[in-house]
């Protein structure tokens, strides 16, 4: 957000801008445990198809599994983000994020568990191994300074990150130095593929392992 403008609304976790999709999967954060953790994702329903509204449907329980051959392996999942990033830059809201969303699965963060108790999670049409829009960069970063200003956010991570070995989004089609610019404005630590010759000690970094 630009100085001078008026920053977006926030209430009881509903981020303004975003179009409300209430999911019925959610459930209570654990009391007192702050909000600090970003993780993204990236989705597509069926894979590698873009558009269409099978995601919004499967995180409001409302997917038809007979609709296509995929779902069928998908069928009676009950799974939400906080937030979908489509591949047009519109952006879609799931979960209040006062509330915990169901995006994370078994997951480990710098020693601590379960990153759905503390976490926020952004979806973003695409797969892992495909470029994404520079559109949906645009609205995740202005996202993530939102929640940035609204929750304590010290961390962005991938799903990768948090459950390496079971996951492997948002994948190598992500651009980690280019949301790393804007997380060094923000003051957040990030974690992803650093780029050759690329050093900011303030910027967590994976071990080589995971670069």
């Amino acid at each position: 957000m630009n100085a001078g403008t008026v920053a977006p609304t926030w209430r009881q976790g509903w981020f303004e801008p975003a179009q409300r999709c209430p999911s019925p999967n959610f459930g209570a954060r654990p009391t007192g445990l702050a909000v600090d953790l970003v993780l993204i994702h990236s989705i597509s329903l069926p894979p590698g198809q873009y558009g269409g509204d099978a995601i919004e449907r499967l995180f409001m329980n409302q997917l038809d599994w007979s609709a296509h051959p995929y779902f069928e392996q998908i069928r009676g999942l009950e799974v939400s983000a906080h937030f979908l990033v489509r591949r047009d830059g519109k952006l879609l809201q799931f979960v209040s994020c006062d509330a915990r969303a169901w995006h994370a699965g078994k997951s480990q963060w710098q020693g601590r568990e379960d990153c759905n108790d503390y976490s926020v999670g952004i979806e973003l049409e695409g797969q892992d191994a495909e470029l994404f829009e520079a559109v949906q960069y645009r609205v995740l970063i202005d996202l993530i300074e939102a929640l940035a200003v609204h929750y304590p956010l010290s961390a962005v991570a991938g799903h990768e990150h948090v459950a390496p070995g079971r996951k492997t989004d948002p994948g190598t089609g992500f651009d980690w130095a280019r949301l790393r610019v804007a997380l060094d404005r923000l003051g957040l630590a990030s974690v992803g593929r650093r780029g050759p010759g690329e050093v900011n000690a303030d910027i967590t970094i994976p071990g080589e392992d995971t670069l």
